[in-house]
């Protein structure tokens, strides 16, 4: 009996067990296929090297996870080394989620991952350098934002919604990405656009139109009210952020209002108030306002308040907005109030839209924005 004791828990210890400097993942198309992928190990004494031991003046960034450091490999690559720290809330089931989806993914508008290191209780990601960091250290900066012209805007935009196009419809993975925003969008030399940060994607099957999820994680005022409200997301989740980041980009301005309290300035009660007014002209960026392809830009805030409506049935797809930005007319489809849209008061109810007003395009239809009554409606829904 001691004997076949000690054999049972070696096998289990042995089960258990990883093999030092290597990772094994399990393939997202089969859960019983594991497979190693020694090629994307890199030794831990080349990234202390290359990051002069992960010097404060190596340092790119740091978010929740951790921070990002540049480095320069031995055959003089640019690369950037993501650490997560101790304390990070981005576990090793997260990493090893980013791993396996960025290393099966190819886009020119998704980052991409050269190496992994887990070494002496390091946890470290290295991806191709993007020497213009995020899209927030631009777009958020009154000196730095006058750099990103309309050009650049406009080319950010169709980048993002060709990557989300490819993750929700195009590749072989069906991904919701579930934490588009303005700092996990990446910009090259050129300024374009490559979305980042994997750690909170999910798998979708191909029978698979929703899922949900008592663990809601994500950042709030980008998070679609389904997903924020009852743990349900889908590709439209992703649509609802990536509406929001586009009304960031035209705006200049970002998403601060609270979910919680009625502030006016929530970015989508503000668009929405101007676009039910007919001055949607002064919520663009006033670097751009001179600029000439003012239809472009009012067709971009239309499209972008079709993304943020609270039904997600009423969203449209990535490949339909691609459709949309492509083409020279207007989106037929009149938007209806955003989610999370706080307004005071009714001030703009019952108004029209007359953003194209004299442009021979057809006016949004109004909508109710205040309730009669003040009755709450409880959704009851098995979690």
């Amino acid at each position: 009996m001691m004997l076949a004791i000690i054999v049972v828990c070696y096998c289990l210890w042995r089960r258990r067990r990883k093999p030092a400097g290597k990772l094994l993942l399990i393939d997202s198309t089969n859960s019983e296929d594991i497979r190693s992928i020694d090629s994307l190990i890199i030794d831990l004494a080349i990234l202390r090297a290359t990051t002069e031991n992960f010097d404060g003046g190596k340092k790119l960034g740091e978010g929740g996870f951790g921070a990002v450091y540049k480095g320069v490999l031995p055959n003089g690559r640019e690369i950037a080394v993501k650490r997560l720290s101790q304390s990070s809330r981005q576990g090793i089931k997260e990493l090893e989620t980013e791993l396996v989806l960025v290393a099966k993914l190819q886009h020119k508008n998704l980052v991409r991952l050269i190496g992994v290191c887990l070494e002496e209780h390091e946890k470290l990601l290295v991806y191709e350098y993007m020497p213009n960091n995020s899209l927030d250290t631009f777009l958020f900066d009154p000196d730095k934002s006058i750099e990103l012209d309309w050009e650049k805007r406009f080319m950010i935009i169709t980048g993002i919604a060709q990557g989300l196009q490819y993750l929700h419809e195009e590749s072989q993975l069906k991904i919701v990405h579930r934490d588009l925003k303005a700092s996990n969008v990446l910009l090259d030399s050129h300024f374009n656009p490559k979305i980042s940060d994997f750690g909170l994607a999910r798998l979708f099957g191909s029978d698979q139109s929703k899922y949900v999820t008592n663990r809601v994680v994500g950042t709030y005022g980008y998070m679609a009210p389904e997903y924020a409200m009852r743990g349900h997301y889908s590709t439209k989740s992703d649509v609802f952020s990536f509406g929001v980041l586009m009304l960031e980009i035209v705006s200049g301005r970002r998403n601060s209002g609270s979910y919680e309290s009625e502030q006016y300035d929530h970015l989508l009660s503000m668009v929405w108030g101007h676009w039910t007014m007919g001055t949607i002209v002064e919520i663009m960026d006033s670097s751009l306002s001179s600029h000439p392809s003012v239809d472009q830009m009012l067709k971009c805030i239309h499209i972008g308040l079709l993304c943020v409506q609270h039904n997600p049935a009423d969203r449209p797809t990535m490949s339909t907005v691609n459709l949309m930005l492509s083409s020279s007319t207007v989106p037929r489809q009149a938007p209806s109030r955003p989610a999370f849209c706080f307004q005071r008061g009714g001030v703009y109810s019952g108004m029209y839209s007359a953003a194209y007003s004299g442009r021979g395009i057809s006016q949004s239809t109004s909508r109710s924005d205040v309730s009669k009554n003040e009755v709450t409606i409880t959704e009851l829904e098995a979690r």
